[in-house]
């Protein structure tokens, strides 16, 4: 299904220019027909991947960045501006989406921050692509998704992983029935450090606004290991803490579990059952997500899902065969003929594009993204109920058309929050 939305002038300019010109043809003044986009949280994966890619991208112009790190927010308008000038800059992100010259948000900031971030985009009229994993909760992906759809914004759930080729390649096989009737789905992340030492209260650094990098966070005591090292991009201490984010599970869970899902044409709905062990830390570890873990997962279809901490990989397994798709690695299947076979044109195709030209296509035509804000809760809620399971125990039934467990109220207490503490709530 291809839901129309209403192009706005800007878009529907975009969508019919048949030529995008760089911005140098222009004297560095943004043409007309670019979408301009405003970024928001300019860390390690935003200036190392993100923002790099919408700087090469002829129909795009990012005119704003804004970020809680004085530092890092002078790093990234340098970033910006060696492409084309008149980047603004922002400390407060309202500032920025009050701005009516921007089209589009990106948000970049860490995971805590995602949901609160698309849903202020979302109110002040902006189109938006949000980093991975996109939720905290279970109960915040349906309050995003379903806010996304009532004000007709376009979202993208920003995971390249539905633009490797390998990725795609097995999904189409698989939807088109080239290993037969699917029964078997294993996906695998990679697991997680082991842990980090109690660590000293410090003072805050120079550049750094805490108070706002904490939002809706609880309020801790600063310290380097919670945030990320002062003007350095180093991986940052808030991704192995549960105030800020999940782990693996939910982290490249964002991506494996959502090939998964669109492999098995799930990607709008979710397991019925779901049971899975883990373990974390020492009790006493100022790093405190999920180390590894299993889960066992059942579809309402019949399909099983087997899901832990591996290297990142997702098989399929059909009656008549096997496809094995591994991060940056060459497809594998049971048989070559299965590789080599034509995808024809009256079967199921799918556009093979970049994540963020994705975005900025559906931006110009009011068009759907391939990872919407629906498709990507519900790749969150896989990722959600393994983590919930492992905190509950047993096996817990699932409803994901009302999205609520059926046979546990203490599972359900967790739908509505994240879980900020290993191993309770």
């Amino acid at each position: 299904m291809n839901h129309r939305l209403p192009l706005s002038r800007r878009a529907f300019v975009g969508a019919a220019a048949p030529l995008f010109l760089p911005a140098s043809v222009f004297g560095q003044k943004a043409p007309a027909n670019r979408i301009t986009v405003g970024v928001i949280g300019v860390g390690r994966q935003t200036v190392q991947v993100n923002l790099k890619q919408f700087l090469a991208m002829p129909d795009v112009q990012v005119v704003a960045v804004c970020d809680v790190d004085a530092w890092r927010l002078a790093k990234a308008r340098q970033q910006v501006e060696e492409v084309y000038k008149g980047c603004k800059t922002f400390r407060d992100s309202n500032e920025l989406l009050a701005d009516k010259s921007i089209d589009a948000i990106f948000v970049g900031a860490p995971d805590h921050w995602h949901v609160p971030l698309s849903i202020a985009a979302i109110e002040a009229g902006k189109d938006v692509s949000c980093e991975k994993p996109l939720t905290r909760s279970i109960a915040e992906g349906r309050r995003l998704s379903d806010l996304a759809a009532k004000h007709r914004r376009v979202f993208r759930n920003d995971s390249e992983f539905r633009s490797l080729e390998n990725f795609h390649r097995a999904v189409e096989l698989v939807r088109n029935g080239r290993i037969g009737k699917l029964h078997t789905i294993r996906s695998g992340v990679p697991g997680t450090d082991t842990g980090c030492p109690p660590q000293p209260d410090m003072p805050v650094p120079d550049g750094l606004d805490y108070e706002r990098w904490q939002g809706p966070a609880p309020r801790a005591a600063y310290t380097e290991q919670r945030v990320h090292p002062p003007k350095s991009y180093d991986r940052p201490g808030w991704m192995r803490h549960t105030y800020y984010c999940d782990g693996m599970v939910t982290n490249w869970g964002a991506h494996l579990n959502d090939i998964v899902q669109w492999g098995n044409n799930t990607e709008r709905t979710g397991p019925v059952e779901v049971e899975a062990r883990g373990t974390y830390p020492p009790a006493d570890s100022f790093w405190n997500v999920m180390l590894s873990f299993e889960a066992e997962y059942r579809y309402a279809n019949g399909v099983r899902l087997y899901y832990k901490t591996d290297t990142p990989y997702v098989r399929f397994e059909g009656d008549e065969g096997w496809i094995f798709a591994e991060y940056n690695k060459p497809l594998q299947a049971s048989a070559a003929a299965i590789l080599d076979s034509t995808i024809r044109p009256d079967e199921i195709h799918f556009p093979l594009k970049s994540d963020k030209q994705d975005f900025i296509d559906a931006v110009k035509t009011r068009g759907q993204t391939l990872e919407d804000a629906e498709v990507g809760h519900r790749t969150m809620t896989v990722n959600h109920l393994a983590n919930i399971a492992v905190q509950v125990g047993g096996k817990l039934q699932w409803d994901p058309v009302r999205e609520r467990f059926t046979n546990s109220e203490r599972a359900n207490d967790f739908v509505k929050k994240a879980i900020l503490q290993a191993g309770r709530d």
